[in-house]
Formats: structure tokens, sequence, C-alpha cells
């Protein structure tokens, strides 16, 4: 990690909150208390910035100076808001589209969907504040820069994120090998969020009731699952190739 991905020491980070810097997370030892500790964590609570009570064993990985007990971990894009770019697009006048990464953990595989999703004119991701990669310098690299062009938004719930874009018109298709209908029989040529599952789990439950539809990619080998980066690539050209047939214009 190099120096300027992160900020040691209590009050250094509230400074760094206060002057508005975007924190991916911040690890705090697990014991920590105190009253500017106490000033800490309101600020995390009234920011609803990520954070993790760790031992220090962790603190330490990352830095052996005065860290205090605390590490924020800035981040390496502005964070977008789903509630502000939902109505963005529409004012544009685009078909918009958005790409919905239930849990997904691997940066490579993030890193991998965004340069797709950048390259075929995908107007957002969505990713969760838990359980799921986020935009770090390995990712930027592993996206060759795509995460610097595409909106990310990074929402607390991906539940509530699903719903939020089914009341705004959205209609919501998830991926699995797991479904009956294949992935080209449905009409992506509209309002479209795709939603793509973790590496191990899939999409979870809760989030697959709340699709409109469920659609696989056939698969006639052996192995039981197409990487996620790479049955996110066919889903999106998929769209793309629908649209360009339709005549919509892809941004």
């Amino acid at each position: 990690m190099e120096p300027t991905d992160y900020i040691y020491g209590i009050r250094a980070v509230i400074e760094a909150i206060e002057a508005g810097k975007e924190i991916d997370k911040i690890m705090i030892r697990k014991e920590l208390n105190g009253e500017l500790a106490a000033e800490l964590f309101a600020l995390i609570k009234r920011d609803r910035i990520y954070c993790q009570r760790v031992p220090v064993e962790k603190i330490n990985k990352i830095t052996r100076k005065n860290h205090q007990g605390v590490v924020a971990i800035l981040s390496s894009v502005t964070y977008h808001r789903l509630d502000h770019l939902v109505p963005e697009l529409y004012e544009a006048g685009v078909q918009p589209f958005i790409v919905v990464l239930d849990g997904i953990t691997d940066v490579r595989n993030f890193g991998a969907i965004a340069r797709t999703c950048e390259c075929a004119g995908v107007n957002g991701i969505v990713i969760p504040y838990h359980g799921s990669v986020s935009v770090s310098g390995d990712a930027m690299k592993t996206s060759a820069g795509a995460l610097h062009h595409i909106p990310v938004c990074r929402e607390y719930s991906i539940q509530g994120a699903v719903r939020f874009l089914k009341d705004n018109g959205y209609t919501v298709v998830a991926a699995s090998e797991k479904a009956d209908i294949n992935y080209t029989c449905v009409d992506y040529d509209k309002p479209l969020a795709i939603v793509m599952g973790a590496e191990d789990k899939g999409i979870s439950p809760e989030v697959i009731r709340l699709c409109d539809r469920f659609v696989s990619i056939p698969q006639m080998g052996r192995i039981g699952s197409l990487n996620v980066s790479v049955a996110a690539g066919v889903m999106i050209y998929e769209v793309v190739r629908q649209r360009l047939k339709a005549g919509d214009e892809i941004i």
C-alpha cells in the first residue's frame, strides 16, 4: 500500500473526515475508547462511513507508526449516489443501463467487469458497503483505468438499491446458471439493471426474490459455472447487441 493510500492517527482521521476526504473504510482497534474516539465515532455515524473494529495487529500490518489504533483507507475515486445518478440519466435522455454486483469479492473480477462496463457504455455500477470489493488501487489497475470513467455507487443494501431501481422504472434481471430462461430471450431495450452474484454463492436469495427476470447463459461443458467477469461480459454485450439492433444510442 502506498503512503498516500491511508491516513493514521485519531486526530488526523477526524480532520480528514471534516475536510471531506473520500474514505473507503476506517479500521479501529477493538479496545479503543475515550473522548477523542467518541468524536471520531460520531463523525463516522454522521457520514455513514464503513468502519471495522479489528485487532491492533491488523493495523500494524498497514503501518507501524503512531497510528493510535486508527487507520483510514482512502478511496481511489469519489463514489456516486444511486438516488442522484438515476434521475441524472433520465434527464440526459439515455436508455439507462446499470450493473449491480451482489457481493463480488475478487478485485480482479471487479476490475475486469468495470473495464467491460466502460467499453460497453454501461451508465453505472452498484456495489454494497459490506462483503464486497471497493474501488482500491488494485481494482483501478485491473480495470485499466475504467473506474476513473464510470460512476460507482456504493450502497448500504443491495436489496434497497434494487427496490429503488424498480420503483424508478428499471427492469431488474438476475443472471445465474440455475435459471431456466436463456439470457437472449429477454428484451433489454428498456431501463435496465443486470445483477451479477458473488463468485462462490451467486446472487443472494433476498435479491433474487426482488428481480423481475432470472436468466442463464447456456453451458455445454462439465464445469459448473462461468467466471463472473466472463458471464458479466456475455450479459452486457447481449444488451449492447439488442440496443444496437433497435437503433438506440450507446454512450
